[in-house]
């Protein structure tokens, strides 16, 4: 009998095929969107140590210092009471971004939710929950939470104002309905949804176990961008004096007040926290920009 030759291993064990990181394919794909997340990311950093980050305390008085231009020992000077604008401005961003990720967050649920039932009802559900959205989106944002807050009044608990929150969410909600509805549309069309209601699931059960998943791209895409929508909304509604008060710092509480009297004798007073407010705003456009790109099919060519 003729011996059987052997077969190299190496024959029939296929090389071992190497994943990309999607870190990586996210940063070779969107340069901007990576240094954007790197802008977003030293400021949670910032904000989450501030207290080891910041060199001075943020609410402390030093009548010595009133005034002060940038210096050596005051990096962007001092505002009216002699606090340290950098600390205030390191400080401000947990407020910023904490009221942000939260009501962005809130409102992006909330719509996501009310879009995928309006969707998977249709009918008279849909039409009553889209006039109802239709309402709300018939006023601009920041009248439509200058109503709630003045409504609401104040609620603090564990140092954030949570009318606030609900103030800046609510807006939001209407916006993410009609995204995540027009997606979830095309998603109950799907037989694999058909076959959940032969099967005799609840609506529930449907909606977030067989619907919810597929509409997790737009969901994402939504909560990133309305992050930085909220942030602009709370430092307005600070700069109106109806948001975060004193002695909490807050970039939109650093414009308002003695910073409009005195900037021609103190203008960074009001340059430097106007540049934060805009960095963290542009960065997270960039970001939710450079996601729904990476995350759109239509793009993965």
């Amino acid at each position: 009998m003729k011996p059987v030759e052997a077969t190299p291993q190496a024959a029939i064990m296929p090389a071992p095929s190497r994943k990309r990181s999607a870190v990586l394919d996210f940063c070779r794909q969107q340069p901007l969107g990576a240094i954007s997340f790197v802008v977003i990311l030293t400021m949670m950093i910032a904000g989450i140590f501030s207290n080891l980050v910041a060199p001075y305390d943020p609410v402390a008085v030093d009548f010595g210092a009133i005034l002060q231009a940038p210096s050596w020992d005051h990096w962007l000077g001092t505002d009216a009471f002699g606090r340290d604008i950098l600390s205030r401005i390191i400080y401000s961003a947990r407020t910023a971004l904490l009221i942000g990720f939260l009501s962005s967050f809130i409102g992006a649920t909330l719509g996501a939710v009310i879009g995928a039932t309006s969707a998977y009802f249709g009918g008279r559900v849909d039409d009553v929950i889209q006039r109802l959205m239709d309402i709300l989106l018939a006023f601009p944002i920041i009248v439509l939470a200058l109503v709630v807050v003045a409504v609401l009044g104040k609620f603090a608990a564990f140092g954030i104002d949570l009318n606030l929150v609900v103030a800046i969410a609510i807006p939001i909600v209407p916006k993410v309905a009609r995204v995540v509805r027009a997606a979830a549309l095309s998603v109950r069309a799907m037989p694999y949804i058909d076959a959940a209601r032969a099967a005799g699931y609840s609506h529930t059960r449907i909606i977030l176990r067989h619907m919810a998943p597929n509409l997790a791209a737009p969901y994402i895409i939504m909560l990133t961008a309305y992050i930085a929508q909220a942030i602009l909304l709370e430092a307005s509604l600070s700069f109106l004096g109806l948001g975060v008060t004193e002695p909490t710092p807050a970039w939109g509480l650093m414009l308002s007040g003695m910073a409009n009297d005195l900037f021609d004798k103190a203008p960074w007073m009001i340059i430097f926290p106007g540049v934060a407010i805009s960095l963290a705003v542009f960065a997270f456009n960039l970001f939710g920009d450079a996601l729904r790109d990476w995350l759109d099919p239509k793009f993965k060519t």
